[in-house]
């Protein structure tokens, strides 16, 4: 089996003939290319370069196409700082208070330079390993995770706590799952294989599972469903301990969870079992990027074991890859999933 196939099996819950491997590791393949961060997020044609040279240098599985996490996010007016050497990341709030909700433009991500640069990667590479490597085409923020940064993550949690704010909460939460699923339908025009967004603000180390389920829950059900819709597989990510929230996560609908490791891996396989496949969940600094390689093969084939009586398993860090992360360590994760 190649790549693509592996990954395809694993989702649909078939037998593959080794576990797969897709990697959250933008960060790494940009240094290993020799490109700064601006010059990674600039170009689609250097994003597919080191997203292609990463996959020849090490011989993964599948593709996850990522490159910040302020991308959406500025494509509605949320300002961002670039820096040349790290990720963008969201500095300030869109919106002062939920009272200026009525001044917003409606969404419209397709002008965003940066989406569009984003997407053109995706499409590149897809070209390039059409059924051989497995393309996920990552969509950033889902609507609730989007909320928080355009009303900063502090204001957005306060609105949370006033009940008298709940209609309004709700008007923006709208907003952002038109910005969302407008990314969604632009990524899958691509050809890409899956589409995932992350809602790591909706996660149980922030929110409530109350808040989760009365603000979040029906939002990230109706993405993958979208998804579904547009013909595509669909994954969510969600950071810090998701323990409280799995029932609720798999009842989405999702085909896949990518869960961090701070996730008891035992509990997500009985929660996940026979309805979705866990993406992840090795700790991506602690074992990754710090660790030796006999500690990462020890890890993998730990969390494989608790997966030996199903398929549903792609073997990932829980979280995006530190650019540091030793190549040794790279080589010993896809070494221990494909057996040699």
């Amino acid at each position: 089996m190649n790549g693509y196939q592996r990954i395809a099996a694993a989702l649909a819950g078939e037998p593959t003939d080794a576990t797969p491997v897709m990697l959250h590791n933008f960060m790494m393949a940009a240094r290993e290319a020799g490109l700064s961060m601006r010059e990674f997020r600039s170009d689609p044609r250097q994003i597919a370069r080191a997203f292609r040279e990463s996959v020849e240098r090490y011989g993964y599985d599948g593709i996850m196409v990522d490159i910040d996490t302020a991308t959406l996010a500025a494509a509605v007016g949320v300002p961002v700082e670039y820096p040349e050497e790290e990720p963008a990341v969201c500095r300030g709030a869109r919106l002062a208070s939920l009272s200026e909700l009525d001044q917003l433009p409606p969404p419209d991500v397709a002008t965003s330079e940066r989406v569009q640069v984003w997407v053109e990667a995706v499409r590149l590479l897809k070209r390039e390993f059409s059924g051989e490597v497995f393309i996920r085409g990552n969509c950033d923020q889902a609507p609730f995770s989007l909320a928080a940064l355009m009303r900063s993550a502090e204001g957005w949690m306060l609105d949370l706590m006033e009940a008298e704010n709940e209609s309004a909460a709700f008007r923006l939460l709208d907003y952002c799952y038109e910005a969302t699923t407008q990314f969604l339908r632009l990524m899958a025009a691509t050809g890409c294989d899956m589409l995932s967004n992350g809602d790591s603000s909706a996660g149980s180390s922030l929110i409530s599972p109350r808040l989760h389920r009365q603000f979040a829950h029906s939002y990230e059900t109706r993405l993958a469903a979208f998804s579904h819709n547009l013909g595509l597989p669909y994954a969510q990510h969600v950071c810090g301990n998701a323990r409280p929230i799995l029932a609720d996560l798999v009842a989405t609908g999702a085909d896949a969870l990518e869960l961090d490791f701070k996730t008891d891996s035992q509990s997500a396989h009985d929660a996940l079992m026979g309805r979705a496949t866990l993406i992840g969940n090795i700790d991506p600094t602690g074992v990754m990027a710090l660790g030796t390689p006999a500690l990462v093969e020890e890890k993998c084939h730990t969390l494989m074991a608790i997966f030996t009586d199903t398929p549903r398993l792609i073997l990932n860090a829980g979280c995006a890859l530190p650019a540091t992360t030793p190549p040794a360590n790279l080589r010993a994760m896809i070494r221990a999933a494909h057996g040699n």
